[in-house]
């Protein structure tokens, strides 16, 4: 009961509004907010480095069909095939963002399910397809992106929060959230403790942008973005509800088990892939 009283009791409502029948909702919006930023960022980068702005300018199509296509096959692919693999309207609800209802016909929903492991993919692909038409160095590319990158994430979680998902566990900590919409029992805020984390590696990255960007080597900031991001999703889980029935019997869950590659291909990004390059020459 004393943890309940000091506990913060945590239920928005997950639509800010409703536009034509149309719901407008807190997580699309967050979602567009963070990659506004990350544009803006990502413009900054490109003129300093002086790069054609006609170059720049298909880039946030890329990034946004690459992230958002690659987070919904993720999340469908890597925690719920049965859902949308077996069925035709699975299939459907996998590509577009309705469900159909059980009594017939359909409503729009959004997209209830993104990945952000498949996001990361998606994004990786749409980025080399760009590079292939601007003729761009793809490390130089994906490193401006990984200095940007941190506050999309921040403002996912962010959307999370207000969506009363990926909770924590039950806790007794001083600022355990109650969420309303699932049960009465005092949990950790694993999206916000994300939101933070990423938030403070924005801030480290873009202070080594400013000030050690000639030093670093190509692939720096682009290894440091993994291997930070996906080493701190892989402990966070540990406070984290399992999204999926299936995750609690596995020694790790889905979301930890993905989290390894990328984490061990942003150290050899950080510290081996320039050597490797100059000892090519």
């Amino acid at each position: 009961m004393n943890s309940l009283l000091l506990s913060i009791n945590w239920n928005p409502n997950p639509e800010l509004f409703n536009l034509f029948g149309i719901s407008i909702r807190y997580y699309g919006l967050l979602w567009a907010v963070g990659i506004f930023f990350a544009y803006i960022i990502v413009h900054y980068q490109y003129r300093d480095k002086k790069i054609d702005e006609k170059k720049f300018d298909p880039l946030f199509f890329y990034c946004f069909f690459g992230i958002l296509i690659g987070a919904r096959l993720g999340h469908c692919l890597f925690y719920d095939p049965g859902q949308y693999l077996t069925s035709g309207k699975g299939f459907v609800e996998m590509l577009l963002p309705i469900k159909f209802l059980p009594g017939g016909g359909w409503k729009f929903t959004g997209y209830e399910g993104l990945a952000s492991h498949g996001g990361t993919l998606g994004l990786m692909i749409a980025l080399w397809l760009y590079c292939r038409k601007t003729k761009l160095h793809y490390m130089d590319v994906v490193d401006m992106i990984a200095v940007a990158t941190p506050v999309t994430a921040c403002f996912i979680r962010l959307a999370n929060l207000m969506n009363s998902e990926i909770i924590g566990k039950p806790t007794d900590v001083p600022w355990a959230f109650v969420f309303e919409r699932v049960d009465m029992l005092p949990r950790h805020p694993g999206q916000l403790y994300e939101a933070i984390a990423y938030l403070i590696l924005f801030f480290i990255m873009f202070y080594l942008y400013k000030n050690y960007s000639k030093k670093l080597h190509r692939g720096f900031f682009f290894g440091l973005c993994l291997a930070y991001i996906f080493t701190f999703r892989f402990f966070i889980e540990f406070v984290k509800e399992n999204q999926e029935a299936f995750e609690d019997h596995m020694m790790f869950n889905m979301g930890q088990w993905l989290s390894v590659p990328f984490i061990i291909i942003g150290i050899y990004f950080m510290f081996f892939y320039d050597r490797k390059k100059v000892a090519k020459k």
